[in-house]
Parts: structure tokens; C-alpha cells; sequence
């Protein structure tokens, strides 16, 4: 395949950037997207010039570092795939490809394609975990029954990856979706009530200091989010910050 890549480059937060054209060929409809970065770089390289900084780190679509927006989508044109799952095939021959960092002020862009979320993991810090007696008297945890209907749901929004793709998507740049799963896996949970109130009140007012935005429901974070997270996760963290607003 022949294809004409237009990348952002920005040498750091302060840069104001722009659109580079890359012409690229030889390139195999089995690469992943990230392996076809490299051979790019490893041009750039050989000519002196400076490769694309991009994140990456397991590319087993399970860390959710590969925050590219291709073609004005957060991971590219296929589904339930992060961008080091996505592969060329999904692209034709002679294409134009546009990539772009992740964009949103709580996302500051650090260099090219590299954006700081550790907004995400300050959230975390306000309120995402549980407290376990580790000193020896643990509880089994079979011996807790859980409705398999809850621990199904708590599975399912445990799978979020923060790879912040709902975000980028969001016309809003909203983090509902990233906060609403990481508070709905402890939630639907026994082991979750002790810091229940908490949890939301203090994840949700970490979240507006970061200076996300709103969910208007239109729904695209859903869509483009990589382990599709339900926006019913949304909804039970609302319902929980109501609950817990009431009662302080």
C-alpha cells in the first residue's frame, strides 16, 4: 500500500504546531497501525529527521496508551479495537491519513502525538479504590455472595481502560463515561459501599477541577469507546451522587 500520512507536530504545550505531510509506501494490510508508525519513524530516522513521538506500551489493546484520533475518530474507523489493534486493511491503497493527538484542555498535548492524562489518574487518586483488611484476617471472597447479574455489570465497566477516547470524542470533552465505569465497578459491589458516598461526590468534584466538560447524552463516547462501555454506567453514577449529595 501507498498511502500520504498528515500528522500533527508540535514540539511541546507551548508550540503552537501544525499538519506535516509523510508519503509512505510497502506497507502491508496486516501491519497494526503502530507497527506502520514505525517503519515511518525508522525513514524519518535514516534522513536525520525527528521521528513522531507517540504513546504506546503493551499493544495488546489492554492499556490503553495508543491515544491516536485518526480520520476524526479516537482509535480510527474499526470497533471495539485501541489504535494498536486497528490494522491497515481497514485503509486503502493511495489514502489520505490524518492523525491527530487526542484533543481536550484537560488533555494538554506534551509533544506530536502525546498528550498528559494523568488528569484521569488524579481522578483515580480522589476516590477509586476500596479499603481491604490486609492484616491477616481477610475475608474469603467467596464467602461474599454477589448477584451474578451485578458482578456481570461490574465486570463489564471494570473493562474500561482510561485510554481517554471518550473524551476525545466528546463534542463537550466530557470524562462521564471514564468516571461513571470506574465508579460503577465499586458500586454494584459489596466491598464497594464503605467509601460508596464518598467515592462519587469526591471522583465527580475532581473531575469538574480538571475541567472536563458536561455529557449532553449524545452518546459517541459509547460508540467509539474501545471495550464499549454502556452509557448506563452514566446514569448509576448519577443516580449514586444524588443518593450521596442527599445524605451528607
Amino acid at each position: 500500500m501507498n498511502l500520504t500520512l498528515k500528522i500533527w507536530r508540535q514540539k511541546n504545550a507551548k508550540d503552537k504546531g501544525k499538519m506535516v505531510e509523510y508519503p509512505i509506501s510497502g506497507i502491508d494490510g496486516d501491519m497494526s497501525f503502530l507497527e506502520m508508525l514505525d517503519v515511518l519513524n525508522e525513514e524519518l530516522i535514516e534522513k536525520g529527521d525527528e521521528p513522531v513521538a507517540f504513546d504506546h506500551d503493551c499493544r495488546e489493546g489492554i492499556c490503553g496508551m495508543c491515544s491516536l484520533y485518526i480520520n476524526g475518530e479516537a482509535h480510527g474507523p474499526d470497533r471495539l479495537v485501541t489504535t494498536c489493534q486497528l490494522h491497515m486493511r481497514k485503509f486503502k491503497d493511495g489514502e489520505t491519513i490524518y492523525i491527530e493527538p487526542f484533543r481536550a484542555n484537560a488533555f494538554p498535548v506534551v509533544k506530536d502525538l502525546v498528550v498528559d492524562r494523568s488528569s484521569f489518574d488524579r481522578i483515580q487518586h480522589a476516590g477509586g479504590y476500596i479499603s481491604v483488611n490486609t492484616s491477616g484476617n481477610t475475608q474469603d471472597a467467596n464467602s461474599i455472595p454477589i448477584e451474578k447479574e451485578k458482578a456481570d455489570a461490574a465486570f463489564n465497566a471494570a473493562a474500561c481502560i482510561g485510554c481517554g477516547a471518550c473524551v476525545a470524542t466528546c463534542k463537550n470533552s466530557s470524562a462521564m463515561l471514564f468516571v461513571s465505569a470506574k465508579v460503577s465497578q465499586y458500586a454494584l459491589l459489596p466491598q464497594g459501599e464503605v467509601e460508596a458516598k464518598d467515592r462519587v461526590l469526591n471522583m465527580v468534584h475532581q473531575m469538574d477541577l480538571e475541567g472536563f466538560g458536561n455529557c449532553t447524552n449524545t452518546g459517541a463516547c459509547e460508540v467509539e469507546c474501545p471495550k464499549g462501555i454502556s452509557l448506563e454506567n452514566i446514569a448509576r453514577m448519577n443516580r449514586e451522587y444524588i443518593k450521596a449529595s442527599m445524605s451528607k
